[in-house]
């Protein structure tokens, strides 16, 4: 095979992996999602097989990183911007521990048993479920943690402090979009929300970045992301 041909397989391999690199953003390898996994596998399988193989063409190779990168290009812009088909498309999150107990539909759902969910906390230097308040089974595959109050370092029921119930944050906006799937994970609806950032000044959704939500301290919104968020307190941040 003719080696300025190699030559230029290669360097166009290397050229169309940079490109597509800088094009879809940059992520390290514990934030890949599966996709993303997949989608590295396929690209170097694209390179690999065409180099030395001479029934396939410059223009094969050159036409398959192309296509390749236009869909890829294609399935992160749909899954940024079309918040409905994230879940669907990328795959969701998953609470396995919400408010120190566990959700054993949700570790079914995920194929984890509790010797998988053991080893995940211990990465986490926690040596025991008890000192969970929540668990998140991310995208990507790792565990995020909340930790109770009482077991944070320096433990409060050690220095005497008063105890205080674990809170956790849901985000219910995302640039301008409402997040359904996380209001009904709190018992909210459209309704409350857009009279809820009413009260607070906010009239028009569509208009903010993000809006995250907790029932200690009521609504974060960001209205955009030079500007500063506003927490919005009062009986909203309790629920009620």
């Amino acid at each position: 095979m003719d080696y300025g041909l190699i030559t230029l397989k290669l360097a166009t391999g290397f050229i169309g992996l940079w490109i597509l690199t800088r094009l879809l953003g940059k992520k390290e390898i514990s934030q890949l999602t599966p996709f993303d996994f997949v989608s590295s596998l396929m690209l170097s399988e694209i390179v690999g097989n065409t180099v030395y193989q001479k029934d396939v063409k410059y223009l094969h190779l050159l036409y398959g990183l192309l296509l390749w990168g236009f869909l890829s290009y294609l399935f992160e812009k749909i899954t940024q911007h079309a918040k409905r088909f994230r879940s669907p498309l990328e795959g969701a999150s998953s609470i396995l521990i919400c408010d120190g107990k566990i959700d054993m539909k949700e570790m079914k759902r995920n194929r984890i048993d509790f010797g998988q969910l053991r080893m995940m906390l211990r990465q986490k230097d926690i040596f025991a479920v008890e000192e969970v308040a929540y668990a998140i089974f991310e995208k990507n595959g790792s565990l995020s943690v909340l930790k109770k109050p009482e077991f944070e370092v320096p433990a409060k029921g050690e220095l005497g402090m008063e105890r205080e119930e674990a809170g956790f944050v849901y985000s219910l906006v995302e640039e301008g979009d409402i997040l359904e799937d996380n209001l009904r994970k709190i018992g909210r609806d459209r309704v409350w929300l857009e009279s809820g950032l009413r009260d607070g000044g906010y009239r028009d959704v569509k208009a903010l970045n993000y809006v995250e939500w907790s029932r200690k301290d009521g609504f974060f919104v960001l209205e955009s992301w030079e500007s500063g968020g506003r927490q919005k307190l009062g009986s909203d941040a309790t629920g009620d």
